[in-house]
Parts: C-alpha cells; structure tokens; sequence
C-alpha cells in the first residue's frame, strides 16, 4: 500500500478506537478517495477494529483491484446487504455513518441494519482531511500554478467592448484543460463593471468595457484537488476611489499572509484583513468570510468566524478579503495559503498588484 494511504488509514484508525462505535461506513466519494486512492461513481468502505472492506459493483472490480490495497473486495450491486452480513457475524452493536446521505440511503440502512444503532457522524473524515500530506499539498500547488499561468494568459485575450464575462470563463476553463487540469473546480465568477459588486457574480453575456472594474474566482481539478483564486484588474482606466479600494483590499491580503502560521485563531484569521478594511472606512462592504479550506472540495472546513480553535500546520486555506460598492463595482483579492509552524506559503502566484489593461 501507499504510504500516504497507509497513514491515512492508521489515522482514521486511532480516531474510530478514541470512540464508541465498532465499525463506520464510509459513502462519499471524496473520503473513499482520501481513504484508498479509488475514484469511481459505486464505490462503499466498511471499516471495523477486524475488518476493512471495500465494495463495488462489476464495472469497477478490476479498477478496484488494481488500486485498492489493504481491503478485501466484494463485487456486488447492494453494498448495504453485503455488509449486514459481516455486521451480524461479527456480532457488531453500533455503525457510525456519514451524515450527509440521502433519506433513502438512511432508510436504506435501517432497514439492512435491524438492531444496530445508527450514529451519524458530521466531518469524522473531513475532520482527517484538514491536515494535508505531502502528497496532497503537491498536488495542490500542481492546481495553483495552473491557474496562475491562465490567469496571466487571459489578460492578452481580453479585448474591451469585443470580450463578453462568458468568453472568458471559457478561455479560463480551457487554458487550464490545456495545462494540465481535470476541469473547473467549481462556477467560475466573472464580473464586471456594477456586477462587480456582487460577490458570486456568475459570467453572464454582458461585454468587458473600458473603465470597468473586472473580477475573476476561479480554479481547477488536478488530481481531484483543488484550485481556488481570485484577481481584480481594471480596464483602460482607474479612479482615484477605484485605486484606494484595491490598495486597502490587497493590504487586507498581505496582511494576512505575513501573520497567519499554525496556533492562530479563527477569530484573528478572520479579523487581520477585517480590521484593515473597517479601519479604511468600507467595513460595511466587506459582506462574506475571509475564507474556508479546500482540497478535495472546494469549500472544506474550516470555516473562519468568531472562534477560539487555532490554525494547523498543514491546512490549505483561502485568503480572500473583498470590497463591494453596490451597483459601482467591486475587489477581491483571493491566496491560496499553506499553513506551517512559523507562517504560511502563498501557493498562488498570479500577479496581484494592480493591473490596468489598456
């Protein structure tokens, strides 16, 4: 086996002997990645203290087989039933589960498992996937530095009053394809002008034009991981309001990225850029959170906010402070951050100083 997979599972190991259960069920697709390096559309884990199973149905047996180490595999076409079975021989009380299934899938599981105790568990995994390894954080810098390189090729391709939001968010998705990515990591925003002012603007038909403020959020799959970045230009000329948004909202940035390190609170990770920005006067117009991990998803935990939990080293998340002026336009400025014992490692590298296409 791997290793990054073997200690993966020797952690998710030591945390399931810390609790009550005696066997979890894993569903999701990303944790069955994270947990055995296998990516198919059927795929389910049973893991107890004697048992690691791993089922799916025949048109992934051979993928399975070839990727899927430590586990014994059962093709078959209802996982549920299959694992009931080892459940009662086993003579197994209490199954843990994660808690993002359907209702069906919930009853599903009554229905298999009469006598158990069913234990939803919220972020048991998502919980192990907070701190990357190695292998993860590679990949990820793998995604950053595609969407840094699209990014800096997509100011040539940008023509004002010839370029509409949407053919940029093609060109984005394509350039990444073509250098290397899965696809887009999520809806890509691309916003200009008075859209601008709306934080999750989606590309619409509308044209670049000169004078305008233009936002892109972006990011890419590589490897199943994630890229997520945002950078704000102007087009052909900026006000002397426009220029003293972006330098508050890029120091709000900067800010950030020579303070955080592993042991910092949530509450400080959320209120070095907030500060700067409130003390700047435009408090009021900085309207969502400073940002979220990502990996596997593009929004993972943690969360930021009004909490005492501190950073980690080995957490992949977002910088991302943002001013927006209703219906004049908007800036946001997004990092992806690497958390470490003494500081943090930008991981994208786009250009952010203020660009001005002419």
């Amino acid at each position: 086996m791997k290793q990054h997979l073997a200690d993966r599972l020797a952690r998710f190991g030591t945390k399931l002997a810390q609790t009550d259960l005696d066997g979890f069920l894993v569903t999701g697709q990303n944790n069955i990645y994270y947990l055995t390096g296998f990516w198919g559309t059927a795929g389910t884990v049973f893991i107890s203290k004697t048992r690691r199973l791993f089922l799916t149905d025949a048109r992934y047996t051979l993928i399975a087989k070839e990727n899927v180490q430590g586990f014994d595999i059962i093709e078959t076409r209802t996982p549920l039933v299959e694992v009931a079975k080892f459940v009662a021989a086993d003579k197994l009380e209490k199954i843990g589960f994660e808690s993002e299934v359907t209702f069906s899938f919930y009853q599903g599981l009554q229905a298999n498992f009469p006598g158990v105790t069913l234990a939803a568990q919220t972020n048991f995994i998502e919980e192990l996937r907070m701190v990357k390894d190695q292998v993860e954080i590679e990949t990820i810098r793998k995604a950053c530095a595609i969407s840094d390189q699209a990014f800096v090729d997509v100011l040539d391709f940008i023509k004002p009053g010839q370029t509409t939001e949407m053919a940029v968010n093609h060109f984005l998705d394509a350039r990444m394809r073509q250098l290397g990515a899965d696809g887009a990591s999520f809806e890509f925003i691309v916003a200009s002008g008075y859209r601008s002012a709306m934080p999750h603007g989606r590309a619409s038909d509308k044209l670049i034009l000169a004078g305008e403020t233009v936002t892109f959020d972006f990011g890419c799959y590589y490897q199943h991981y994630v890229s997520d970045m945002t950078r704000t230009i102007h087009i052909g000329q900026v006000t002397d309001e426009e220029r003293e948004i972006y330098d508050v909202t890029l120091r709000a940035n900067k800010a950030l990225i020579e303070q955080a390190k592993a042991g910092m609170t949530y509450r400080d990770f959320d209120g070095v850029p907030r500060t700067i920005i409130k003390d700047a006067g435009y408090g009021d117009y900085f309207t969502h959170g400073i940002g979220h991990g990502i990996g596997l998803d593009i929004h993972e935990i943690p969360y930021f906010g009004n909490s005492d939990e501190t950073l980690k080293a080995g957490y992949v998340i977002t910088d991302e402070p943002g001013i927006y002026l209703p219906d004049k336009y908007g800036v946001r400025i997004e990092d992806d951050l690497l958390i470490t014992e003494t500081g943090c490692e930008v991981l994208t590298n786009a250009p952010k100083e203020l660009i001005v296409l002419k």
